[in-house]
Order: structure tokens, then sequence, then C-alpha cells
């Protein structure tokens, strides 16, 4: 497209990233952003196409790898939350005093995802008793399943991936794609005989990143990510992030490697 037919169309120049952005997501037909709900675009048929074809290249590469697919369901119970904080901040403690988990007493309480979720609090007319939320992520809901799937060491490696939908109740200005709080989400979880082979899988998953982002056709940086910027609950986090066309980069995947 020339820079006149640009111009027809009201297409911002790219150094004004924001504006361009804007234009692109709108004149491309790939979202409507006019549903009454913040964040929470709907998809069109140009959008959803290019998205189930990008989703077609990441199930190629799981099958590649022999992940299987799973589909969780999307309530998680209040008090998995609550378990789960407290061994998040138990191994993020662990981790910035450079100390086993195990050696570590812990009595401290913490919020963890408890801001950012989505509550359901009632069922029809009765109040539950024991709150919801749907998923902001899966660890929650998956690695309480895992150990019933896991019976001994015959049973590893598991492999498992997801594409879903996740909630965030994402409080800065959204945007479409990369701010939103209804997010079209693709997890994967594996669970390893020993430290070996989970580095190995880390090693893999890299490797996929970087095949998918090659087919794309997307300019990445992989880097590990400091302590104070480690996932909550993680060993360590390698991230993947992309660059943009105003030079800024833009986090689009991550690896978390959780040890025990």
């Amino acid at each position: 497209m020339g820079e006149h037919d640009k111009a027809k169309r009201g297409i911002p120049p790219k150094e004004d990233f924001s504006s361009w952005y804007a234009s692109i997501v709108e004149i491309g037909d790939l979202v409507d952003k006019r549903y009454p709900i913040k964040g929470m675009d709907v998809w069109r048929p140009y959008g959803w196409k290019a998205m189930k074809l990008i989703d077609g290249i990441t199930h190629s590469e799981m099958e590649r790898t022999n992940h299987e697919e799973v589909n969780f369901p999307l309530l998680i119970p209040e008090d998995l939350l609550d378990k789960e904080n407290k061994l998040v901040a138990k191994l993020k403690a662990a981790r910035e005093a450079g100390i086993d988990p195990s050696e570590m007493r812990f009595d401290e309480e913490v919020e963890g995802f408890k801001k950012e979720v989505y509550w359901v609090k009632n069922a029809g007319e009765n109040e539950l008793d024991v709150p919801m939320f749907l998923r902001p992520t899966s660890e929650t809901a998956m690695y309480t399943i895992f150990p019933l799937w896991i019976r001994s060491h015959t049973d590893l490696p598991l492999k498992t991936y997801q594409i879903v939908n996740t909630f965030r109740y994402e409080t800065k200005q959204t945007r479409s794609f990369i701010r939103v709080r209804e997010i079209h989400f693709f997890e994967a979880h594996t669970a390893h005989v020993d430290e070996e082979c989970a580095s190995a899988q880390i090693k893999e998953d890299l490797e996929i990143v970087n095949n998918i982002m090659s087919d794309l056709c997307l300019p990445v940086i992989i880097s590990k990510r400091p302590v104070w910027d480690t996932f909550p609950g993680a060993w360590y986090t390698i991230a993947i992030d992309v660059i943009m066309p105003n030079g800024r980069t833009l986090q689009v995947a991550s690896c978390h490697h959780y040890r025990d």
C-alpha cells in the first residue's frame, strides 16, 4: 500500500505507535472493542481466522514434542487459591533468600492473584459455601489433579497443554491483544522424573517458542529474568519479548522452572 493509499484510509505513521496500532486493529477488522465490558473484545471473522491459524502452528509444535491436549474447568474454588498463595509466598521467599523451601517456616498471609480475579459467589439465588473465581492462569487447577494422574515414575514425563480463555481484572488502560481482561491463552504444564529431564524440557520449550516466532516472522529477545521479575513461585523464569515497531519490547511468552 502506497503512502497516498494509507493517508486516504487514515492510517497514522508507525512512529506514532499507539495511534498506528489502534488503527491497524480497527481497519483490519480483527476485533470489535464496542462490547459493553471494557477489555473484553469480540473477535471478528478475519481476526479469529488469523488466531486459529496461529493456534494451528502451536498445536503442530505440541504434537511434534509429544504434549497431550487437555481442557480444564474455567472455575476454581477459593480454597485452592488460598493454598496456592501460601505456597507461592514460601517459594518466593526461599528463592530470594537462596535456601531450600523445606527449610523455611512461613506464617505470612499474601494476596497473590486475589485482587486480579473475577469472583463467582452466587449460583442462582443461592450463596455458594465456597466462592469460585475465573482462572487467571491454570497452575492451581491443574496441579491439584496432577498427583492423581502421577502414581509412579512410569507416569512421567507428564506433558500437557491447553488453549483456553483466562480472565484478569486489568486495572490499567486496556489495548486490544496487548492488555485485555479476557485473554486467549496458551499454557503447557509438565512434570518430570528428575532435574535433568525438567531442564531439558525448558530447553525444548525455548526451541518451540523459537519455531513459532520464526513462523510468525517476529523478532524476539529471549532472556532469563532477574529475581524481582521472576514469576511468583517459580525458581527462575525465561521470558520471550518481541521487538515492537517503536523500539519497545512486549512479552509474548515465558517459561517457568518450578523445581519441586
